[in-house]
């Protein structure tokens, strides 16, 4: 039996005239950098260049991030890793809202939790930044905290005073062993956003 990411694969359907409520803004946070590459802090890029893979789509570098875009079922999904940090997140956000014209609800934000156990996906409307720093610029940045927020759990299995080494450290084999997996189904997710919409998306997918 196809998976919901199988059976969502069609033909990308192509137009002029793009219906800007059917128009999404999918922004994985991470930091850029061969060093960081690999850490769990950047599982937003991660998740995205799976998404792209699958789409057979590359990212192309341009303002404030790197950009790829691809039409699926009647929707626009454009890709954003931003290139100025991940304390920074909010600049490349907002610009590429604004870029794409594309409504703050049709945003959604991919991020890691350490209050999730690993692999643990979970979507929101809303929300504080939970002391999550990319967050917590992208909040400032679009002055309101009502934005969607997809997080992918990486648990908070580090020593006290050890969280920064613990997020900008590399994933452990017990992580990898699985992380295949998890990011088809965060790509699903993706999809599902943008086809079926947020509350629908959180009842199919949140705790899975």
């Amino acid at each position: 039996m196809l998976s919901f990411f199988g059976r969502l694969i069609g033909k990308k359907e192509a137009g002029n005239k793009i219906d800007p409520m059917k128009k999404f803004l999918i922004a994985g946070l991470g930091n850029i950098g061969e060093k960081y590459e690999n850490t769990r802090h950047n599982i937003g890029f991660k998740i995205l260049d799976y998404l792209a893979e699958k789409q057979g789509i590359s990212f192309e570098t341009q303002k404030l991030g790197d950009v790829a875009t691809f039409k699926f079922k009647g929707r626009t999904f454009v890709l954003l890793k931003p290139s100025t940090y991940m304390n920074l997140s909010g600049k490349a956000v907002n610009y590429w809202l604004q870029k794409e014209k594309i409504q703050p609800e049709n945003l959604l934000v991919v991020t890691d939790d350490l209050n999730l156990s690993f692999g643990t996906l979970r979507l929101k409307t809303k929300g504080s930044d939970g002391g999550h720093n990319g967050l917590k610029d992208i909040q400032t940045q679009l002055n309101t905290t009502n934005y969607n927020r997809f997080r992918f759990g990486i648990s908070d299995d580090f020593s006290k005073g050890r969280q920064i080494d613990y997020v900008l450290g590399e994933w452990g084999n017990d992580e990898l062993d699985t992380m295949t997996e998890r990011l088809e189904t965060s790509a699903e997710v993706i999809l599902s956003f943008g086809t079926a919409g947020i509350n629908n998306t959180m009842n199919t997918f949140n705790g899975k």
